[in-house]
């Protein structure tokens, strides 16, 4: 049940499904920020959400999903790699005391981006619609993607886990199986009975179990989840290339360092002139010996 993931189907329907218990994975997260709890339990129920629906993609790369919004709450965001690595931060503005989760919210969106190791990133935005993440995520699955998709989410602040279930194409269900038209809704009305302690606590087994005893449901192997942060001093020399010459010039001019810390896993990376000097080195010399005053 610890920091892991499995995938199990319903057999011979086209109906799939994931579990996810995310414990270490999830606190290591937290450790690198200090969140109000609604917004550790709502950047909980995301990074569950993004391990369930990246485990349901054939595809080398990762996820990420960002809720943003022009209220309190400016933003959520997870990444998720296909192996199960994943980082994750907030952003907000002023005091957040007993407000809930959606009075943060005001004029919000769901982006969703799909970025494979080969080939083109694919991105995908929608209006937020519903009174929690896992009902945002099941219309935007609905509306953006066509995939009837349903999600149980649930963070108490120190652990988060989750369950999915989804219906493949219509399609291929036409195609590879026996047409069994009430299992969709059936599946449904049996999993809306989970408790958040039963998804917190019980084993899949023990989940799976007690949700579905009269269904063929088979269980796959666990594959692990983990915290890890991909952020790097060449990633962040990319970034302020991107500035120029004249910007880096302008703040080092201000101050001795270029300070930049990673939102994710708050390491910090120095830059003083020397280090900035060499990243345009092929091109315009940096103002070297400003020094802070």
């Amino acid at each position: 049940m610890t920091d892991s993931l499995q995938h199990f189907l319903f057999e011979n329907t086209p109906i799939r499904g994931n579990i996810v218990h995310l414990n270490h994975t999830y606190q290591q997260v937290l450790q690198h920020q200090i969140l109000p709890l609604v917004l550790k339990q709502a950047l909980g129920e995301l990074m569950a959400a993004s391990a369930l629906l990246s485990a349901t993609l054939k595809m080398d790369g990762a996820m990420v999903l960002q809720l943003q919004s022009k209220g309190a709450l400016k933003l959520l965001v997870v990444e998720c790699s296909s192996s199960l690595e994943m980082r994750a931060t907030a952003k907000w503005s002023g005091e957040i005391a007993d407000q809930s989760f959606l009075e943060l919210i005001h004029n919000g969106q769901f982006v969703i981006t799909l970025d494979p190791k080969q080939g083109e990133a694919y991105q995908g935005i929608v209006p937020i619609e519903g009174e929690t993440i896992a009902e945002m995520l099941e219309n935007y699955m609905q509306r953006s993607q066509q995939i009837d998709t349903s999600l149980w989410l649930h963070c108490d602040g120190e652990n988060a886990a989750g369950m999915l279930l989804q219906k493949l194409p219509e399609q291929f269900e036409q195609d590879h199986f026996n047409q069994d038209q009430d299992a969709w809704n059936r599946v449904n009305h049996l999993a809306d009975t989970l408790t958040n302690d039963e998804l917190q606590n019980l084993s899949p087994e023990q989940l799976l179990t007690r949700l579905f005893f009269e269904e063929e449901v088979r269980l796959f192997d666990a594959k692990p989840t983990r915290f890890y942060c991909s952020c790097s001093k060449t990633k962040v020399s990319a970034m302020l290339r991107m500035l120029g010459v004249d910007e880096i010039n302008s703040i080092l001019a201000e101050r001795e360092n270029i300070e930049v810390n990673c939102d994710f896993c708050n390491k910090q990376y120095l830059f003083d002139a020397v280090d900035a000097a060499a990243l345009f080195a092929n091109e315009i010399t940096i103002n070297i010996g400003k020094s802070k005053h």
